[in-house]
């Protein structure tokens, strides 16, 4: 139950960070807004760090051999962090949150279907869940005059990075320490953003200043303390409970774009939110299944 809490707690944070994420669009260009979310996301890991570095003194060797290869995962992790979060970013420029909120959840399902490049086995339900989220996603982002909105296409791009990004992470996590490259991506993402930032966008320090509330929170809640909750939170928690729960964030994204910015969606896009939401749950069916097998034997 506790470990549920937290990761109910990290879903309502993530949420809400769409909200963040829009609303810091008003004064900053979305490379010099991710360059701020990110860099803040970086230094509030440091105490995290150094409290992890001392309980870990016992595997000194092990890390300091596998200084390489965090930095190569620390690159690889962060460059594809930083493709995600600038479609994301750049998308919320034209959709409201609660839809990106859903559509970004879509990754859920993308990451067993790209698992297939790596020969990794998709399940029945994971089929059955993305044909019923692609349908919900047709619904959300594709109106009755077959337009679709350019942020939602942007955003959508974007699940297909952050769901390479969770095979990547989950491909380094156990080779090198999860916090060093947890700080490593957000590092990195946050340099490729600066320099984008300086390249297509007029940085200008006061408007970082107006949008201090948004970036305080995508930076801080979001990405420090949401990531280290989920950390300690599925050291107990069941992945089939943990995944339908923080899928959760996309009906937290709605709730926090109406009651914030007043956003709506319409009758056929709520429809679409609905559809997307049980093709999530679907696509997690198989670790249930899997589970009880277990508990069987």
């Amino acid at each position: 139950m506790k470990s549920n809490l937290l990761l109910l707690l990290t879903a309502v944070i993530w949420g809400f960070a769409f909200v963040a994420q829009r609303a810091g669009m008003e004064f900053l260009g979305p490379f010099t807004f991710n360059t701020a979310r990110f860099t803040l996301g970086s230094l509030s890991l440091i105490p995290l760090l150094l409290v992890n570095q001392k309980r870990k003194s016992q595997r000194k060797n092990f890390y300091s051999a596998n200084k390489k290869l965090l930095i190569l995962s620390g690159l690889f992790a962060g460059s594809v962090l930083f493709l995600g979060s600038t479609f994301q970013q750049a998308g919320l420029v034209y959709t409201n949150a609660g839809k990106a909120g859903f559509i970004t959840g879509f990754y859920i399902i993308l990451v067993p279907i790209l698992g297939l490049l790596i020969k990794q086995k998709t399940s029945f339900y994971t089929w059955l869940g993305a044909i019923v989220a692609i349908t919900g996603l047709y619904f959300l982002s594709v109106d009755e005059k077959f337009e679709t909105n350019i942020g939602d296409i942007l955003v959508l791009i974007g699940a297909f990075f952050w769901a390479i990004q969770i095979l990547v992470i989950g491909y380094y996590s156990n080779k090198v320490d999860p916090f060093q490259l947890a700080f490593s991506q957000f590092l990195v993402c946050a340099i490729l953003s600066l320099f984008s930032a300086v390249v297509t966008e007029q940085i200008i320090l006061q408007n970082i200043f107006y949008s201090y509330l948004p970036i305080l929170y995508a930076g801080i809640f979001s990405v420090g303390i949401a990531f280290t909750i989920q950390v300690v939170a599925q050291r107990e928690a069941q992945p089939a409970n943990a995944a339908i729960i923080m899928s959760l964030e996309a009906v937290f994204a709605v709730i926090g774009g109406w009651i914030i910015l007043n956003e709506m969606i319409s009758l056929r896009g709520f429809l679409g939110c609905i559809l997307m939401f049980i093709g999530m749950v679907l696509s997690q069916l198989y670790l249930f299944k899997k589970k009880k097998e277990i508990i069987t034997t």
